[in-house]
């Protein structure tokens, strides 16, 4: 008798965890979220991220807090992603820097970007744009601006995000097309980067849109071309890369969320799903506009296929270009 109730009541123990696991899977989130930037606070993935984290906490009823860990162009936060569990409670802002340029330009990225994380929506697209401190000499023009810097080869600096970001490898790539020398110096993010140009430590910086954009519209900088495939409302006289005669740098960046690989199926599409009504409140899209972006809001498939699609064409530009990290 004993022992018939004592395997009876293994059993109902069994039972109760069982469903006590499908009840928290189905009840996720149950706790606060880390929606995790690798990149200094200030730059544009930095603002994506806090204009999306507040409404997404409210539509799934926890808090999402964003935690910045810069450095290594974006390497090291995306690192700390991929070593998570897939638990949900550990997402990261998905870059092109920390999931296309740096695993192109550099063999001793600690991840496989196809292969270490569970790609969930794109948030966004925006382009890049090249800036300058309005005391540059060329600052006048983009046919001044490139004029300046070919008569004077290896003068000037640029200022980027961090080495084998995409700010890095667009620049190198538009040093590359024309024959432009200028020497590279990283920051921990763009923000940091940003602030320099403007206070004049460097001449220039290539940038997200979204960052640079409110230093244009005071004057602070000046926008010389526009990595877009047309004219920006926000910035009618500024001419594309195309316009100019470089449609290979014509290359918008990207901002998504992802998690560490293995994820649950479910709770990848109900993130997804979250992140997608988020998206459709106008205050939320008319904040991300304004900042010179485009809302997306994909598929976890969609997504997946662009990261890998973006990944295999910088790898083809680091080896036409033979870019290294030196």
């Amino acid at each position: 008798m004993n022992r018939r109730m004592c395997m009876g009541l293994t059993m109902a123990l069994a039972t109760v965890g069982f469903s006590t696991g499908v009840m928290a899977e189905a009840n996720y989130p149950t706790k606060p979220i880390k929606l995790l930037v690798p990149f200094a606070a200030g730059g544009t993935t930095d603002i994506i991220a806090r204009v999306i984290a507040e409404p997404l906490s409210r539509e799934l009823g926890q808090s999402v807090v964003v935690d910045n860990k810069g450095g290594g162009g974006g390497v090291i936060g995306a690192q700390e992603t991929a070593r998570q569990k897939p638990d949900g409670y550990n997402l990261g802002i998905s870059t092109l820097s920390t999931m296309a340029t740096n695993p192109a330009i550099n063999p001793k990225t600690p991840y496989n970007p196809l292969t270490d994380f569970t790609p969930i929506i794109n948030i966004a697209a925006t382009p890049n744009v090249i800036a300058v401190n309005p005391k540059f000499p060329g600052a006048a023009s983009y046919k001044a601006f490139e004029a300046e810097l070919k008569a004077n080869p290896g003068k000037y600096s640029y200022g980027s995000s961090g080495t084998g970001g995409i700010q890095h490898m667009l620049m190198e790539l538009y040093k590359s097309l024309t024959g432009i020398q200028m020497t590279h110096v990283p920051y921990r993010g763009a923000g940091p980067a940003l602030n320099d140009a403007v206070a004049g430590q460097i001449p220039m910086i290539l940038d997200n849109l979204p960052s640079a954009l409110p230093f244009i519209k005071d004057n602070r900088l000046k926008a010389i071309a526009v990595a877009a495939p047309q004219r920006l409302a926000v910035l009618p006289d500024v001419p594309t890369f195309k316009e100019v005669g470089l449609p290979q740098v014509n290359r918008m960046a990207s901002y998504g969320i992802l998690g560490p690989k293995g994820m649950d199926k479910a709770m990848v599409e109900k993130i997804n799903a979250a992140v997608k009504k988020v998206l459709q409140d106008p205050a939320v899209k008319k904040r991300i506009e304004d900042t010179g972006s485009l809302v997306v809001g994909n598929s976890p498939q969609e997504f997946a296929k662009e990261l890998k699609e973006e990944y295999e064409t910088y790898k083809q530009v680091v080896a036409k270009q033979k870019l290294t990290l030196d």
